[in-house]
């Protein structure tokens, strides 16, 4: 049996990242429409996710949170999310695929494939489960803070939520250390942020996503 790792949240400026280990039943056709989770709609996700789990021999999710993101860093905070997930299968892999590059610090047996969850349908499970997970995470906490758009951006750095910190602070959800230290000092609904401070913020932003990073996102998410 092979278990498909994948995570999500690697990027945003808010929330926990979140890991999911799948291992679909290899004598069954694949499901269909099944795919890398960002090609996907919320509506698609959601229903595949649906059918994943009904069909799946073993799901684990795990998780890292913002403080453990804060100290640790968001790459060993990934590593700690796919070592909870994989210990919550259930079920032993004979193997493990991971979307990505190899992870030196995993301690458990991996091929890590660039592009998997292109290309290889229990990553692309994984993605889906994972990305659902958090997004509802998300979702459940723009209830109690709805001046960051979390409802659409996810915690990802939209225009929207940058005004959001702009204007009320930091809150216990966001990754203090992705955010401008000039930033830090404000509390949540307290004052407001200067021009200079949401200039360095806009900079961070779009530093990161020429570098690649992926931290900017469109303002609507999926």
């Amino acid at each position: 049996m092979i278990a498909g790792v994948d995570e999500v949240g690697r990027g945003p400026l808010a929330g926990p990242v979140v890991a999911c280990a799948v291992i679909m039943p290899p004598d069954l056709r694949a499901i269909a429409g099944v795919d890398d989770s960002k090609r996907l709609s919320r509506s698609e996700r959601e229903r595949l996710a649906v059918k994943i789990r009904e069909r799946a021999l073993g799901i684990g999710i795990g998780a890292a949170s913002v403080r453990e993101i804060d100290r640790i860093n968001i790459y060993q905070a990934t590593v700690v999310a796919m070592r909870r997930a994989l210990t919550r299968l259930g079920v032993a892999p004979h193997h493990v695929l991971v979307d990505g590059k190899p992870f030196r610090t995993l301690e458990i047996a991996h091929t890590a494939i660039v592009g998997g969850d292109d290309v290889c349908y229990t990553i692309a499970c994984a993605s889906i489960i994972a990305k659902v997970t958090r997004d509802r995470i998300m979702y459940a906490l723009a209830g109690h803070y709805p001046n960051y758009r979390w409802d659409r951006n996810v915690g990802y750095a939209t225009l929207a939520h940058i005004e959001g910190l702009a204007s009320h602070g930091v809150t216990p959800h966001h990754r203090r250390s992705f955010i401008p230290v000039r930033q830090l000092s404000l509390d949540f609904g307290g004052s407001s942020m200067s021009a200079a401070d949401i200039g360095a913020l806009a900079e961070l932003v779009a530093q990161s996503d020429a570098a690649g990073t992926g931290l900017f996102a469109a303002d609507a998410i999926d």
